[in-house]
């Protein structure tokens, strides 16, 4: 029998309006006829809407990892609230008798085998390049680069003394160019850059502008590395257009190249049966971008690794665009694929199944977690060498105690060794520390912290942003 309960269904709805008014239907007893398949592997039934005709809605799990749903409904969301009520029907016991597939459905099933064989066997055709495309695209992120470059030049001769709100916004309009570019990676680079004057006039204390120019150093010399190994990574693409993008570093993301499911699982980048958890998730507006991005923060069960979840919804699509949000059990995925990164790479899949957390699972993050401070300091160091590396890398810390020292709030490991807590982090971020006083004291000794290292460039010293707390059965979240 088909397995399912109130979390699958909250992961499944495109918001949660549309599990709301789903349960509402069941609550109304909209639904006048409840049914599955012969076989179980179909839920469906009637519903009674506004008009005469009551709607036909449907479940399909014959792909239990990508259920398929359907309703002769108007709406535009998928699932709608009509197969979102049907769910909920199951879920909470309602009568469902066995009966024949509607001749309309059993179509719609028939014509979604086959659409799914001929997927499978296009898949396995080989890649054909269309060099033309490809050769015009890559010219104009040449020219993109070119532009980035005289931009970052202004930048430094113009010194970063006499920026202000206003160069920093004439600065920004230039930098829409390289969106027609296709190099939205860069544009975000510069953003990155300019964003930090915009507020400029009102800084009033040195401090302040000290630590606004030493990130502003920082960002310049990004900006140098993505043109310097930006340009050289396209010219090498000019010259062989069947050269496969770079799978080594991040530089082909950097440029805007949006890879797809089958490049990742041709470049060897895909595992295979993978649990994962979701420690943290935090869902900020990209302005630069002009997009929402949703990011969860994952550990893969099997080797300990922190990967990334991010879905990116445009302004000019975010209602057509299914939000993601937190995830509170065991993601079970058959394929994996992981992209080019380095501390913490992004990750995507086509389905899933989910499965409740259990105490091994808590035991398995923890037992991944790193016991040394030093350790871990010594890989963070190492990968902010990088000009180009994620400067606010993830990692899981099994921590003695979390307190005060004079007026620091630090969190130290079994050996003494401590680690300053900091809001700053991601921009986007919500705040987490000032949340730490309002836990039990239990929490705060002898648990992991999941944390985001941040480089202090004025200190010179790596302090660490927390997002959540696991204990030995449960993952308290700071985020959401």
């Amino acid at each position: 029998m088909i397995s399912i309960d109130e979390d699958f269904i909250a992961a499944a709805a495109p918001n949660a309006a549309a599990a709301k008014n789903g349960r509402g239907l069941v609550l109304k007893n909209k639904f006048i006829a409840l049914h599955h398949s012969g076989d179980n592997t179909l839920l469906f039934g009637e519903c009674q809407g506004s008009g005469k005709t009551p709607y036909l809605c449907s479940a399909d799990f014959t792909n239990p990892q990508s259920v398929t749903y359907r309703c002769s409904c108007p709406s535009r969301q998928f699932p709608c609230k009509h197969s979102l009520g049907l769910l909920y029907a199951y879920v909470e016991g309602k009568s469902f008798t066995p009966s024949e597939v509607p001749e309309s459905l059993q179509e719609k099933r028939e014509k979604a085998a086959v659409r799914a064989d001929k997927k499978k066997e296009d898949a396995n055709k080989p890649r054909k390049v269309n060099k033309s495309a490809l050769a015009k695209k890559i010219k104009a992120q040449l020219d993109g680069l070119d532009l980035l470059e005289k931009l970052t030049l202004d930048l430094v001769r113009l010194g970063i003394g006499n920026m202000n709100a206003k160069s920093a916004g004439e600065i920004e309009k230039q930098a829409k160019q390289l969106g027609n570019a296709y190099l939205p990676g860069a544009q975000s680079a510069l953003h990155d850059y300019t964003k930090l004057f915009f507020d400029a006039d009102e800084v009033k204390t040195t401090a302040s502008q000290e630590t606004i120019y030493s990130e502003a150093l920082d960002q310049l010399g990004r900006l140098h590395s993505l043109v310097k190994q930006g340009r050289s990574y396209l010219q090498n693409r000019s010259e062989d257009p069947e050269l496969a993008p770079e799978t080594e570093t991040s530089i082909a993301a950097w440029l805007g190249h949006a890879w797809q499911l089958r490049e990742l699982k041709d470049a060897g980048l895909a595992q295979t049966d993978v649990e994962l958890v979701q420690l943290a998730f935090n869902s900020y507006d990209n302005v630069a971008r002009r997009e929402w991005v949703d990011t969860g923060t994952w550990m893969n069960l099997g080797n300990g690794e922190i990967q990334l979840t991010q879905n990116f919804r445009p302004y000019s699509a975010v209602k057509h665009i299914k939000a993601e949000d937190s995830f509170f059990q065991v993601a079970q995925v058959s394929e994996l694929c992981v992209y080019p990164g380095d501390a913490n790479p992004r990750i995507r899949w086509d389905g899933m199944t989910m499965r409740p957390l259990e105490e091994n699972d808590f035991k398995a993050i923890r037992s991944y977690a790193h016991n040394s401070f030093a350790e871990v300091i010594k890989q963070v160091k190492n990968q902010l060498k990088g000009p180009l590396a994620d400067k606010l890398p993830v990692y899981a810390l099994n921590f003695d105690c979390i307190g005060h020292v004079n007026d620091q709030l630090v969190v130290q490991d079994a050996k003494g060794q401590r680690l300053v807590l900091t809001e700053h982090g991601l921009a986007e971020e919500p705040c987490t520390c000032n949340l730490l006083p309002l836990l039990p004291s239990s929490l705060l000794s002898g648990k992991t912290l999941i944390a985001r290292f941040r480089h202090d460039l004025d200190t010179r010293k790596l302090q660490v942003k927390p997002l959540s707390i696991v204990t030995s059965h449960s993952i308290d979240r700071l985020t959401y």
